[in-house]
């Protein structure tokens, strides 16, 4: 498997890759869902996480990643998706999200009512990942749904029409945020249905990994300084001396981009990482964090 090279490098364990590539073999995509069987941006590095994970949906077993921002967990379950060559459905939860946001609705088609197929629906005709964002904001209607869905049943219940018996290849990964507005805590049924892996902080050489594989054509020490710049913001979050919104490895991705097509390296920070925050005090923090890494006569030479 040429394209799971990157995990070869990590020396995640043979077995478990023998046991992927047999998996693969034995549930081929459907033609008409290929296109969803999408290559992440950014490949996931962490081989202690990546073998829990694997080994888990191997298994059966349903995952949940839970972790502060910017660990990797969406990094992560799109990893899942592509490492397993399935193809990946995302739901992401909002007050709005009720059992008809995932199973489908009725609708009018060629003068006869018939069901939308939802993204839950979809996943489990056609053995897909389905990547559950935010799952700790799902309302008790859509949380009712998964409960059948998610256990040994397999099974989805559609009132008026059919009872849906999951594709044995299909998986579902839950990721959640503690303490993002409108989160809760999950349902203690909910959470007996998954194995939960506990997603740690980006360490510098994890950082570099990722840096690195976004930007092959960057200088080396242009990069330890953005990977600096973020192991100063994540440490200042966890001693709640900032929020987590400057915390932005997206925003971080976004900056070193405009850096590489001419942007002065300061600006491109302001834009990707200061500005993430609205308020005065802690943008000024943040400020003087950017200033001790990133001189403001710095041109995009000293990074690419």
């Amino acid at each position: 498997m040429e394209e799971l090279k990157y995990l070869e490098e990590q020396q995640v364990s043979p077995g478990l890759l023998r046991e992927v590539e047999k998996f693969r073999k034995e549930y081929p995509v459907p033609e008409k869902v290929q296109s969803r069987v999408v290559k992440p941006p950014v490949p996931f590095y962490g081989k202690e996480i990546l073998e829990m994970a694997i080994a888990a949906l191997l298994q059966g077993e349903n995952v949940l990643l839970s972790g502060s921002k910017a660990t990797g967990k969406n990094i992560l379950a799109e990893n899942l998706a592509w490492i397993f060559h399935r193809p990946s459905y995302n739901i992401s939860f909002n007050v709005n999200t009720d059992s008809s946001s995932l199973i489908g609705t009725d609708t009018f088609v060629d003068n006869e009512v018939k069901l939308r197929k939802g993204p839950v629906y979809q996943c489990a005709e056609n053995g897909g990942f389905g990547i559950f964002d935010e799952i700790n904001m799902a309302k008790n209607d859509a949380v009712s749904v998964l409960h059948a869905t998610l256990d040994y049943r397999r099974l989805i219940d559609v009132p008026g029409y059919d009872r849906i018996q999951l594709h044995p290849a299909a998986r579902f990964i839950g990721t959640m945020n503690y303490g993002y507005a409108g989160t809760r805590e999950l349902n203690e049924a909910l959470v007996s249905r998954f194995l939960v892996i506990d997603m740690p902080p980006l360490s510098e050489d994890t950082l570099m990994l990722i840096l690195r594989s976004s930007f092959p054509d960057a200088k080396e020490e242009g990069l330890r300084t953005f990977a600096g710049l973020f192991l100063d913001l994540q440490l200042k979050a966890s001693n709640s001396e900032i929020s987590t919104k400057p915390l932005d490895l997206r925003g971080m991705i976004g900056a070193l981009k405009t850096i590489r097509c001419g942007l002065k390296p300061r600006t491109a920070v302001t834009m990707g990482i200061t500005n993430k925050s609205f308020d005065i005090f802690e943008k000024e923090i943040v400020g003087d964090i950017v200033m001790t890494r990133v001189p403001e006569d710095w041109t995009p030479e000293q990074i690419f």
